[in-house]
């Protein structure tokens, strides 16, 4: 989360007026929400909602005050302009190219957009990438 410019992500939230009429969770609170999902490997609503519970000590060093409800995070999922988090993900992007520290980030447009597909499918279109276990996969 280091990396992440959170100044210039509050400048994109007031352009798109993300934040507007929200009450309980801010776009910068869903995308925490959301990249802890993402790196937790959540695959549903119910199933974030109950890890976040789990970790409910830990969510102040996130910067979460507490964990939200299921529908509070469908509502925000619904109502929130994707446009947002798409500049965030360009800013994020330009960002990785200056450091440098990825070759994949090149100035063609089909390689970081193949960088973005995930382990997943990555895993399922290359066997020698190593898979997670699943439980259903376990019998």
């Amino acid at each position: 989360m280091e990396f992440v410019p959170w100044k210039t992500f509050g400048r994109i939230i007031e352009r798109h007026k993300g934040d507007a009429c929200v009450r309980t969770l801010g776009c910068a609170d869903l995308f925490r929400i959301m990249a802890f999902s993402q790196l937790t490997w959540r695959e549903s609503l119910r199933d974030i909602e109950v890890c976040l519970d789990a970790n409910h000590a830990k969510l102040f060093h996130m910067g979460i005050a507490g964990p939200p409800t299921r529908s509070t995070l469908s509502d925000a999922l619904n109502l929130r302009d994707w446009r947002i988090y798409h500049a965030l993900a360009l800013r994020l992007i330009s960002h990785a190219r200056t450091l440098g520290c990825c070759a994949c980030f090149s100035s063609s447009k089909s390689s970081w957009v193949k960088s973005l597909r995930g382990p997943r499918l990555a895993a399922s279109i290359d066997p020698s990438i190593p898979r997670r276990m699943d439980s259903n996969s376990a019998r």
